[in-house]
């Protein structure tokens, strides 16, 4: 059996959360709303136990975030985004990579992921970007040939890409706004099935949830 190329020791984590979640309207950060009784920030952080380089990219209502955080874990870094009204999630990832690992694990803060799918993806040990059919009122498409993730925010794509990705550290470089456009040079790039729900809208919210409380089946 071929050793796991990418392990949790040798990767640094990145989520991405100092946006202001104005589409979703409730004058929070996305990272804290309350999925069945508990911040959604927290949902994400207990599939990340195994990783010891976990960094969270805070801005709008910084502090609530990092409360909420250490009450769980003690040893998360935490990385300010002060542009956060005007930059994007790309511009947050950079601002956390300083003294990174080999590879970094990158996800946004307002994802829902299907617990024993992300458990798969994050032991995977090669590089791979997670793809979804997930419904999402703002989708970036992926279009998936042969296994592998051929072009993002792509017209013709059939699948959702949830915003996560697994890459080499070198993969996050550039001036682009857009994670996707940062790591359109890497593809094509193995793609990895998870059932995953955005939660960007209060449409997306109702729908996120209901997913959840019915046991993240599609």
């Amino acid at each position: 059996m071929t050793e796991p190329i990418i392990t949790p020791q040798n990767t640094t984590v990145v989520i991405c959360c100092a946006g202001m979640g104005t589409r979703l309207g409730i004058g929070a950060t996305k990272a804290l709303v309350d999925v069945c009784g508990e911040p959604l920030i927290l949902r994400r952080l207990r599939m990340l136990d195994d990783f010891d380089d976990v960094r969270i990219v805070v801005g709008f209502q910084a502090q609530r975030v990092i409360d909420v955080v250490n009450a769980y874990r003690k040893d998360v870094m935490f990385v300010f985004n002060y542009d956060y009204e005007t930059t994007g999630v790309a511009d947050s990832l950079r601002k956390a990579l300083t003294g990174a690992r080999a590879y970094v694990l990158s996800l946004d803060g307002d994802t829902l992921d299907h617990p024993a799918d992300f458990a798969r993806f994050a032991a995977c040990g090669e590089e791979c970007i997670p793809v979804s059919r997930g419904l999402s009122s703002t989708p970036v498409l992926a279009r998936v040939e042969d296994g592998q993730v051929t072009a993002l925010a792509h017209p013709e794509g059939t699948w959702r890409w949830p915003g996560t990705v697994k890459m080499r550290r070198e993969a996050f470089g550039g001036t682009s706004p857009h994670v996707y456009e940062m790591i359109a040079p890497r593809l094509p790039v193995k793609a990895f099935p998870l059932r995953s729900r955005e939660i960007d809208t209060p449409e997306d919210y109702d729908a996120a949830v209901a997913w959840f409380e019915k046991g993240c089946e599609d």
